[in-house]
């Protein structure tokens, strides 16, 4: 039986969130942008927030992507498929081929 990689707490839902959350903090910091500021441009009321994604104890909900990758000053449709490489890698897979999340 078919287990979504990111239901659950498993090591590797768990190691592709660590992945997604080191991605979206070179991303905050190359743009020279707090966690503070993030969280105030994606209307969040607390950075914490911020933290916990970028730790891989969170997750960027996909209803936030758009808002996610403009206050990162990135495009939007790739910014969705790279979040989509880290939260559902096997419909990524289907869709797009297989990525290598080391590059």
């Amino acid at each position: 039986m078919y287990s979504h990689p990111q239901q659950g707490g498993g090591p590797e839902a768990l190691k592709l969130r660590q992945e997604a959350g080191r991605w979206l903090k070179t991303m905050r910091e190359t743009h020279g942008i707090s966690q503070r500021e993030l969280a105030k441009r994606i209307s969040v009321d607390y950075y914490t927030f911020i933290s916990q994604v970028e730790a891989g104890r969170g997750r960027v909900p996909p209803d936030r992507y758009e808002s996610w990758a403009k206050a990162l000053n990135l495009d939007v449709i790739p910014f969705v498929k790279k979040m989509m490489s880290f939260y559902d890698p096997v419909t990524y897979d289907i869709l797009f081929g297989r990525i290598d999340h080391q590059r």
